[in-house]
């Protein structure tokens, strides 16, 4: 993927980042090309290297389309966790990595719904401010709103998956619970013996 100066591209676990310049460097005799990006959130710059712009997972903004498809996901009702903290914390690292905010919504709803029911631990806190903020400041970036408007969307979003979530748990539990239906059988008349 290519990126021109100007473009809005997003730097996993970073956030929205804008393509300041391209230029090539030379490091230790081998010339690449880099992209000069200033990451809007902290005003930091970072050099990505155009050949691993894949390896590290930048990509362009999300769309109008696909910003309606992510609030689909993030009140769908759909919450996968882990039981064990540290699988748990391993996979949502691999998804606040792999650069997709699919990913990260589905982090978001995971942590957050968890913090419902217990205490986070340092890390996943951190983790779970993080993927919050950065839906947030793509999404407020793309649809042009502030970041609390979008905030409050993400928030109803959430509420609306929890409650699917707890209808979905409730059900569950109820046909687990409900005694199969008896089938009433007529008795058998004996055979009479002649």
């Amino acid at each position: 993927m290519t990126f021109e100066v100007g473009d809005k591209v997003i730097y996993p676990n970073h956030g929205l980042g804008i393509i300041q310049r391209i230029e090539e460097k030379t490091i230790l005799g081998t010339t690449c090309g880099f992209y000069h990006l200033r990451i809007v959130a902290n005003e930091t710059t970072v050099l990505v290297p155009v050949a691993n712009v894949d390896g590290v997972g930048l990509r362009r903004a999300i769309s109008d389309v696909e910003v309606e498809r992510l609030f689909g996901l993030l009140g769908d009702g759909k919450i996968d966790n882990h039981q064990n903290w540290k699988g748990r914390f391993k996979d949502n690292s691999d998804k606040m990595r792999s650069g997709s905010i699919y990913e990260v919504a589905d982090v978001l709803k995971g942590l957050t719904f968890l913090a419902k029911s217990k205490s986070l631990s340092f890390r996943e806190k951190r983790m779970l401010d993080r993927a919050k903020f950065l839906i947030i400041s793509e999404v407020s970036e793309v649809m042009r709103e502030t970041a609390a408007s979008i905030e409050d969307r993400v928030e109803r979003a959430l509420e609306r998956c929890f409650s699917a979530k707890a209808r979905t748990t409730a059900r569950a539990k109820v046909a687990k619970v409900a005694p199969p239906r008896a089938q009433v059988v007529a008795p058998r008349r004996a055979a009479r013996v002649s």
